[in-house]
């Protein structure tokens, strides 16, 4: 196995430990206080993890009424992180477009809130 400069090797228990769930973003606020332009999320993993919140520097290309309904894909293990006014739940995840701007990793289809990464 070839593993990326970039990167070291990971062993299969460390990445079971990393909880990557998918959720629904449920509500979108304005975050006038961040240094780079960005959106807070409530975004809902289901009955067992309830609503978590998380802050993304995702409006390049997203605006509330695209983000209100979609799911995500969250890191929901990591400790809270306070950034500004703000407490981080989870990380949203996405890859940099050409530009630099975020792109959602979400799920092809529908999967129910709360779902882990197999």
């Amino acid at each position: 196995m070839t593993v990326p400069e970039s990167s070291s090797a990971l062993s299969w228990e460390e990445f079971e430990r990393v909880d990557l769930r998918v959720g629904t973003v449920v509500e979108v606020h304005e975050f006038p206080e961040a240094r780079r332009p960005a959106w807070i999320l409530i975004v809902d993993f289901g009955p067992d993890l309830g609503r978590l919140k998380s802050s993304a520097q995702i409006t390049v290309h997203y605006g509330r009424d695209e983000l209100l309904g979609r799911q995500v894909v969250a890191v929901v293990n990591f400790p809270p992180k306070q950034i500004g006014p703000h407490r981080s739940e989870c990380l949203v995840t996405g890859f940099a477009d050409a530009e630099g701007a975020v792109v959602l990793v979400g799920p092809e289809r529908p999967v129910p809130n709360g779902t882990r990464l197999s």
